[in-house]
């Protein structure tokens, strides 16, 4: 079985820098209100954040993710070996649809990728990299699948 990395596609990562750039475009242009700033320096405030945002969500989100190797899943917080891996599922977590991982100790893990969501956040492969994810699990557990 082959090693397997998933990351968020380049969509996702652009979205998720929008999205804290325009938070804090917000915040800037609320401080250069209050400042008595002239109407030039509020459009540098609610253009650049999110623009910034973008491209930092870009090189930063690419490099989040998971690897699955023969040893089990390998996340930011460490390794779950397949032998603990009691579950996979797919379950709604606010309005993304994320691939939770439970473990026979009781605890579950939310996986950083895939995930699926709206907009920025929807992703057309997710299905099949579930799949994918749900297939190395089993022949993991299982010894491999029937067939």
């Amino acid at each position: 079985m082959e090693d397997a990395s998933f990351r968020p596609t380049r969509r996702q990562s652009v979205g998720r820098g929008l999205y804290l750039g325009a938070i804090l475009a917000a915040v800037s242009l609320g401080v250069a209100v209050l400042a008595g700033s002239p109407s030039w320096a509020w459009v540098l405030t609610l253009a650049g954040p999110p623009l910034a945002g973008a491209a930092g969500g870009l090189m930063a989100g690419r490099r989040a993710g998971i690897q699955i190797c023969a040893g089990g899943i390998r996340t930011r917080s460490g390794l779950a070996p397949w032998r603990h891996v009691v579950d996979l599922r797919e379950e709604r977590r606010g309005g993304r649809t994320v691939v939770s991982v439970y473990l026979d100790s009781g605890a579950s893990l939310v996986l950083q990728a895939p995930y699926s969501g709206g907009l920025f956040a929807a992703d057309p492969r997710f299905e099949v990299k579930m799949f994918a994810l749900s297939y190395m699990w089993r022949s993991h557990r299982f010894g491999g699948l029937p067939g």
